[in-house]
């Protein structure tokens, strides 16, 4: 915990700090890759650190756990480290790793930094860093305990039992345990796997997918876009009979344990984790009113299009509005529209949990109408597909 002249100098040194994160956190890549450059090939997305997107994320999420050090927001705080710690145990991360992390980033902060940071400076960072990562390595514990793992022991190979085409860019792959007679371990609906390949490179590349099938199916379900290294390699070669190294499911996007509305809001292949959370809704009859929005390019394109649709029917009180970049004047009605996603005529009751799904200019632009309609921040759940760019203050 941090003392009081710590927290000082944190609020002293915050603003310099901030204003040099991507230059620091960049800097703390190069560092740890060139030192471990394994980590680079079999733990990290090469592809997000080639854009700079993963820095960013690291630098926003550093930025917003010191923030409210000086501020305390224990919700917000939850809400970050919740969701960086089912990554990190979708991913087998431990506890040593939190250390081979301090090393880089701390040589990072001195190079950019420079004379600025003093004794007393780098103690009060220090003290930051290690009170995320404690509170991390605890979250994630408990995470592989509930899951009835070792910490870091997620991975296993199964599977492919079943390929299925659901858009023409869009596959469904369904995996089962390597002993026929076992099931996969249940899941809770809006989770996902971790799944790992061997690229033509020698690099072992991870990506996450949301599971879409019933929790209580003795098999997984996920769909793959083709889009990226990892998936496009899943496309190319992974069928009916190949095997598949996979993680333990987690994920904190999850149904609400309540009947309260529940607004549903995805774009691409972000209707994935709604399909999970329909299809176990469906299954146990569920009542509350369920509004389902989905954005896409085109309806030709739509993964999952029919699904979405028959699972919306299927509640009591479902209903479901539909957004084409791309679409014919025959079917444009008041659940079919064309443009992109818009909440101004859609209702949201006060008491709604809002759920989003999908890239981050979308959640972006959903989240600013849903600020502008004076939706609280405690109402709103979102799963980020690529890395989620945080910030104090909202979700």
């Amino acid at each position: 915990m941090l003392t009081d002249a710590q927290r000082s100098t944190l609020a002293a040194t915050l603003p310099a700090v901030h204003g040099a994160l991507d230059d620091i956190t960049t800097g703390f890549y190069r560092r740890m890759f060139a030192a471990r450059p394994e980590l680079l090939d079999n733990l990290f997305n090469r592809s997000h650190q080639k854009s700079g997107d993963q820095p960013k994320a690291l630098a926003g999420s550093i930025a917003a756990f010191a923030a409210l050090q000086l501020e305390p927001d224990a919700r917000q705080q939850k809400f970050i480290l919740d969701h960086i710690a089912h990554k990190h145990a979708s991913l087998g991360v431990t506890r040593d790793q939190y250390a081979i992390v301090h090393e880089h980033l701390f040589a990072s902060i001195v190079d950019v930094l420079g004379a600025a940071v003093t004794p007393e400076v780098a103690d009060a960072w220090d003290q930051v860093y290690w009170d995320m990562a404690d509170l991390l390595i605890e979250s994630e514990s408990d995470l592989y305990a509930r899951a009835g793992v070792a910490p870091g022991d997620v991975w296993r190979d199964v599977r492919v039992v079943k390929r299925v085409q659901v858009s023409p860019d869009t596959i469904s792959l369904t995996l089962a345990a390597m002993n026929p007679a076992e099931s996969l371990p249940t899941f809770a609906p809006g989770q996902y796997i971790s799944v790992q390949v061997e690229l033509s490179d020698g690099a072992q590349q991870i990506r996450q997918y949301s599971l879409t099938g019933a929790p209580a199916d003795p098999t997984w379900q996920f769909s793959v876009k083709y889009a990226g290294e990892v998936s496009a390699h899943l496309h190319e070669h992974s069928f009916e009979g190949d095997l598949l190294h996979v993680s333990t499911p987690f994920g904190d996007l999850v149904l609400p344990d309540d009947d309260l509305p529940v607004v549903l809001a995805s774009a691409g292949i972000g209707c994935t984790p709604v399909i999970g959370l329909l299809t176990a809704m469906a299954q146990s009859g569920d009542e509350r009113p369920v509004t389902v929005l989905h954005a896409d390019r085109s309806r030709n394109r739509q993964p999952h299009r029919g699904q979405l649709a028959a699972l919306v029917e299927s509640l009591p009180n479902g209903q479901l509005f539909q957004w084409y970049e791309e679409a014919s004047p025959h079917i444009v009605s008041d659940r079919v529209r064309v443009g992109q996603m818009s909440l101004s005529d859609i209702e949201i009751g006060d008491d709604a949990r809002v759920m989003l799904c999908g890239p981050g200019g979308f959640l972006s632009a959903i989240r600013s109408e849903l600020t502008d309609r004076e939706v609280d921040d405690s109402r709103i759940h979102f799963e980020a597909f690529g890395p989620e760019l945080l910030r104090t203050g909202a979700q």
